[in-house]
């Protein structure tokens, strides 16, 4: 496959270790298969790239990876259960789930390929990859998207920045440099996204995601005492089943923005309790709720009912995803309508919503981590909140991708 100029750039840096951070859909991807067959080129090369799981390493490049090495003829035995290439020339490519770095240990590798390295801990190189380099004194790609600074993908692109250290060297280029993905579609993932989100995800942009989780909520900004001229037929619900406390997060909507009018925090109750609530407070009103995707099996009561059931037999209609949606995309949804790319707010909260308010100012990142602090108690009103926001209004939509030249080229 013909690489873009930037794609050259990179491939042609002659230091030991090399950082490429990008936005999404550079051609990462293309360019990691590349140099897998580039250094297998020589005989008796072991090349491996690595993944965050067996999964991804499966379902991303296996298929490329073997349509490439039949393409050429290079291919002597296949090993789909190992995701390995023997080649006619005795070296090896092999993919790699960083899922299992123990069983990484033991090997020698001339050549490796770390793809969406900010999702993989660092101790699977440091201490697993890095000393299979050793004995060969091979050479390494590391790959991804930013996750913040507080993360090892942050350090290893710093180094190449710096030019005291020879062995390394980094780059940044953004989605549109890539040349896959049309200007019309960027410009769309701009208005979807939050700003923050947009600049990490398209523009390969460091930016913090450790501390405040609700990043783009401002009080001054995103709270405010509206009023509505006519009553609201229709109330929606985002339901965080925890005991201690259950909680709900309420708002309508309205010229395609949410409007939150009022929240219920209940102590040591349950779902049949919520029910009852919700209704006394919203009588003659459709109610569209959106709990937790385990009240599905959850029992908070006698007689083998689940949450969900309690819910729809209290007469709500209820948007339940078959699974949890990743927490940084359910995050990344939520301050995406508290202020998006172009700086608009589609999340107004009324000031009688203390405790939400008081959850997107206060809920954070556990220190050092990309994980939510679920210790504090201000989780329980922001997850109820985004579990809806986040139904309604994902950011987990497929951009369209400008058809790419299909024509595979090792450069020598």
């Amino acid at each position: 496959m013909k690489l873009s100029e930037p794609q050259k750039i990179i491939a042609q840096d002659p230091t030991r270790f090399v950082v490429l951070c990008s936005g999404r859909r550079f051609g990462k991807t293309t360019l990691g298969i590349r140099q897998l067959f580039y250094h297998a080129r020589l005989p008796e090369q072991n090349c491996w790239a690595v993944l965050p799981s067996y999964r991804m390493a499966r379902n991303i490049w296996w298929d490329e990876v073997k349509k490439k090495a039949i393409k050429l003829n290079w291919a002597q035995k296949i090993n789909e259960a190992d995701l390995s290439i023997v080649l006619k020339n005795k070296s090896k490519i092999s993919l790699r789930g960083a899922d299992n770095s123990e069983a990484l240990r033991g090997s020698k590798i001339h050549y490796l390929f770390i793809d969406e390295a900010a999702s993989i801990q660092p101790e699977a190189f440091y201490e697993v990859l890095r000393p299979t380099l050793s004995d060969t004194g091979g050479r390494a790609m590391f790959a991804g998207t930013p996750k913040g600074i507080s993360n090892w993908f942050y350090d290893i692109y710093q180094l190449g920045q710096d030019p005291t250290e020879k062995d390394w060297s980094s780059y940044s280029f953004t989605t549109i440099q890539g040349g896959f993905v049309a200007e019309s579609e960027i410009e769309a993932a701009r208005r979807d996204l939050d700003e923050k989100t947009f600049k990490a995800e398209y523009e390969g942009t460091f930016v913090e995601y450790s501390g405040r989780i609700a990043y783009n909520f401002d009080r001054k900004e995103n709270v405010d005492e509206f009023t509505f001229d006519k009553p609201q037929k229709i109330i929606h619900v985002g339901i965080d089943m925890n005991i201690l406390p259950m909680s709900a997060a309420i708002f309508v909507i309205n010229d395609g923005k949410a409007y939150f009018i009022d929240e219920i925090e209940m102590y040591g109750s349950n779902t049949d309790e919520l029910a009852e609530e919700i209704i006394t407070r919203y009588p003659n009103t459709k109610i569209i709720a959106f709990p937790d995707p385990a009240c599905r099996q959850r029992r908070s009561s006698a007689g083998g009912r689940t949450d969900l059931s309690i819910l729809q037999n209290a007469g709500m209609i209820c948007k339940v995803p078959s699974k949890h949606m990743p927490v940084r995309d359910r995050i990344n949804s939520m301050n995406s309508r508290l202020k998006n790319g172009s700086g608009e707010r589609m999340i107004k909260i009324h000031p009688r919503c203390k405790k939400l308010i008081q959850s997107l100012e206060r809920h954070t990142y556990k220190s050092g981590t990309n994980q939510p602090d679920k210790s504090s108690g201000f989780d329980h009103m922001f997850d109820a909140a985004s579990y809806a926001i986040s139904n309604i209004w994902p950011i987990t939509r497929d951009y369209i991708i400008e058809e790419q030249p299909q024509q595979w080229k090792v450069m020598i």
